[in-house]
């Protein structure tokens, strides 16, 4: 599910903050690019194989990035005294995205309220003190994480479920969404390194740019319109605004990650993507714009 573009300057959609611990620089990327660009090369392979060769396997590296994320998310909010309960949260994650792929969107809203409630009523067991901080954040996470990472699989399950037929419907929503994302990376990346000059939030992101946001906007939009007309066969006009769609959603969803981080005082949630620092940095666009993209595809291409 992760498999955005190497890690930019923050001029587009993936810009960082920075954290107390001194690290070497890499000038204006900000990342070490080499091994950056290994590592999105790597999970980039293991999404098309499991795609293009049995895609049911994908739901399985859904269901993986969301248990690692709410793995990265509860060690970052340990720094603000909140011991969010990794089992509950874990466990009904995974079965979000199994139930979303198998019966839709009304059986992912369904587990994801009765995950909600199983959750607090664990804490229960922790006693008062600090219930009502803990089942927020949980919540929170769970809104975050696994409700809007099953929207993934409700767009494979547009090609069918566990019926392996080959690129389908299902896979080309996949690929269209995952690219389109990338080229949002791509074109702030580019962009911001070239032209750079104005930022957008300087509070939140110093890195991102106005600048950098346009080169999102013009790479994500002709992205858009290329991959809705030749792959999905379907009008331009949903490429437009699906590019427009993206690049908005994208950089949103950047600068929310870019806060909870800086809230927690950590440059990355973690170091388990060499180049990249945590799943959930890179996960911060794709969890972004997979809703809206979901429902546009859905009614305005698939039905």
């Amino acid at each position: 599910m992760s498999v955005p573009a190497p890690a930019a300057d923050g001029s587009g959609s993936s810009g960082k903050v920075g954290g107390d611990k001194p690290t070497k620089d890499h000038g204006r990327a900000g990342r070490d690019l080499k091994a950056a660009i290994l590592s999105a090369v790597v999970l980039l392979a293991a999404v098309a194989l499991s795609l293009f060769i049995w895609k049911s396997l994908f739901i399985l590296i859904v269901a993986t990035a969301v248990v690692v994320a709410v793995w990265e998310l509860r060690k970052g909010l340990l720094a603000k005294g909140i011991d969010l309960p990794e089992q509950p949260l874990m466990a009904g994650g995974v079965v979000m995205v199994v139930v979303a792929y198998a019966w839709g969107a009304e059986a992912l809203v369904t587990a994801t309220a009765v995950t909600a409630l199983v959750t607090m009523l664990w804490l229960l067991r922790r006693g008062v003190d600090g219930y009502v901080k803990t089942a927020t954040g949980s919540v929170f996470t769970l809104v975050y994480l696994p409700f809007l990472g099953s929207f993934v699989a409700l767009m494979l399950a547009e090609g069918g479920t566990w019926d392996e037929t080959g690129i389908d419907d299902g896979v080309k929503g996949i690929i269209t969404f995952v690219l389109v994302t990338i080229a949002s990376d791509i074109g702030g990346y580019v962009a911001g390194v070239l032209f750079g000059r104005h930022p957008m939030a300087p509070v939140i992101s110093p890195k991102k740019s106005w600048e950098g946001f346009a080169g999102s906007a013009i790479f994500t939009i002709t992205a858009g319109v290329l991959l809705v007309v030749l792959l999905l066969d379907a009008d331009w006009w949903v490429g437009v605004a699906l590019g427009v769609i993206t690049v908005v959603m994208a950089t949103l969803g950047d600068l929310c990650e870019s806060v909870i981080k800086r809230d927690l005082g950590v440059k990355d949630m973690s170091q388990v993507i060499p180049g990249h620092g945590g799943l959930m940095d890179r996960l911060d666009s794709l969890l972004a714009t997979i809703a809206p993209i979901w429902l546009l595809l859905h009614y305005a291409v698939f039905n």
